[in-house]
């Protein structure tokens, strides 16, 4: 008998008792291809030997030494890395202990950095439907996931949501692509100036949504504009790289692929890859000067931040990505990826939109692939198309309310950056078996 609190309580999940490469094994052997990373987190595989050893290293050198007396050379080094790469003005890096604390840490940064900036009025978040922030109360609050949110809803802090930028069902069939991005940014102007420019603090968005709407990249020139409009208002642009970050969509950061410049971005999942527990929040010097002119002091704080065992392993993740050349891997297995998954899929009934960029791409699943028509949400089609993929041997990530919370299912795909092509191959056979499942609906 397990003490064990499970995630589900009627259906405890199995033991994992090894991993290697892009497999995880259970206690009756049984093999399972991680196509989805857990939860985009496994990026560079299991038992990556650089990462062990670095770990090893540092637990016994020096495991622990808190923040509130010292700095550790794995921190300082892995911020300087991430610095190094970082797109624009950023400049310092937070370190916390995975991505809810990021977004935590972010908004709490904007609200301080208005307040000692000479605007205390700024107090006003916006964020867009259909998102996905985290799980704490501030980062569940910014996030647009209406099953997450409900029964928590009376006690979240009130944050403006606009409509995401959703070509697949948003978009007219009259409209251009750039034509319809713009008109979605432009929902970010009108909600600044509905509640009063001046007190607005900040945006925070997804480049890539991740597990809310299943790898859905916004249509070019969308950000452009929301940079633009962010600058014109003095609102913080906070961007949510928590599950794109870290080379998933064949960027370091996200944002590359947008050619933004954010104020503060947020990372974790891929930064430690799963060999411990780290996510970051990163500011420009601007935002930083202002604190450290005025109180000097950020009210804020975790007993883990800046864990020196959790910066060693995100030192010899990012430095692997790096100097492997990963990134160049992630792009070449996402082009084959894509290529196996439309040669598959691309006239299956049940299978509307294939999307996504890097190794980090959704299948969105539909009644019918004319009408776009989801399956209705008490046939529970992603739970089901889970349990199924999982008897196959395959580990993915499906979710349902991809349109608004409660309609709409989606498989998301997020396997780590070494898959090789006979494994690409065999991710997409246990996928068309997995769906297999909707031929009985």
């Amino acid at each position: 008998m397990s003490h064990v609190f499970p995630r589900q309580i009627n259906a405890p999940p199995i033991k994992a008792v090894a991993s290697k490469g892009c497999y995880i094994f259970d206690d009756s052997g049984q093999r399972y291809l991680d196509g989805s990373g857990g939860a985009a987190v496994s990026c560079l595989g299991h038992a990556d030997p650089e990462v062990v050893q670095a770990i090893q290293d540092q637990t016994s050198k020096m495991a622990f030494a808190h923040t509130g007396f010292f700095s550790s050379d794995p921190a300082e080094e892995l911020a300087e890395l991430l610095v190094q790469y970082a797109p624009g003005d950023l400049d310092r890096v937070y370190f916390v202990s995975g991505g809810s604390e990021s977004i935590e840490a972010a908004l709490k940064l904007a609200r301080q950095y208005h307040i000692e900036n000479g605007e205390p009025n700024r107090r006003h978040i916006i964020a867009r439907r259909q998102s996905y922030h985290g799980n704490t109360l501030g980062a569940l609050a910014a996030g647009g996931n209406k099953w997450r949110r409900d029964q928590f809803e009376p006690i979240l802090i009130n944050v403006s949501h606009i409509a995401p930028c959703y070509e697949y069902i948003d978009k007219s069939k009259q409209e251009k692509t750039y034509d319809y991005g713009q008109r979605v940014a432009q929902e970010l102007e009108d909600e600044i100036l509905r509640l009063g420019s001046g007190t607005v603090m900040a945006f925070i968005v997804e480049p890539v949504v991740g597990a809310t709407m299943g790898a859905v990249p916004a249509v070019k020139g969308y950000f452009k504009r929301i940079e633009e409009i962010c600058q014109k208002y003095g609102v913080l642009l906070i961007l949510d790289e928590v599950m794109c970050g870290m080379g998933r969509t064949g960027y370091l950061y996200a944002a590359e692929a947008d050619n933004i410049s954010p104020d503060i971005l947020c990372i974790a999942k891929g930064l430690g890859a799963g060999y411990q527990p780290i996510g970051a929040m990163l500011c420009t010097k601007k935002i930083y000067d202002v604190i450290g002119g005025g109180t000097g002091f950020f009210q804020h704080g975790h007993t883990y931040m800046g864990h020196p065992v959790a910066c060693a392993a995100g030192l010899a993740v990012v430095q692997a990505i790096i100097n492997r050349d990963l990134l160049k891997s992630v792009k070449q297995r996402s082009a084959q990826l894509l290529n196996e998954l439309k040669n598959q899929f691309n006239t299956h009934l049940n299978v509307g939109d294939i999307r996504g960029r890097g190794l980090f791409i959704g299948l969105e699943l539909v009644k019918d692939r004319d009408t776009k028509k989801p399956f209705d949400p008490s046939l529970k089609i992603a739970a089901n198309i889970k349990r199924s993929a999982f008897e196959a041997g395959l580990i993915c990530y499906p979710m349902s309310g991809t349109r608004d919370g409660k309609w709409g299912d989606h498989i998301l795909l997020a396997p780590p950056f070494i898959i090789n092509e006979k494994q690409v191959v065999e991710l997409v056979e246990k996928i068309a078996v997995s769906l297999r499942y909707l031929k009985n609906i």
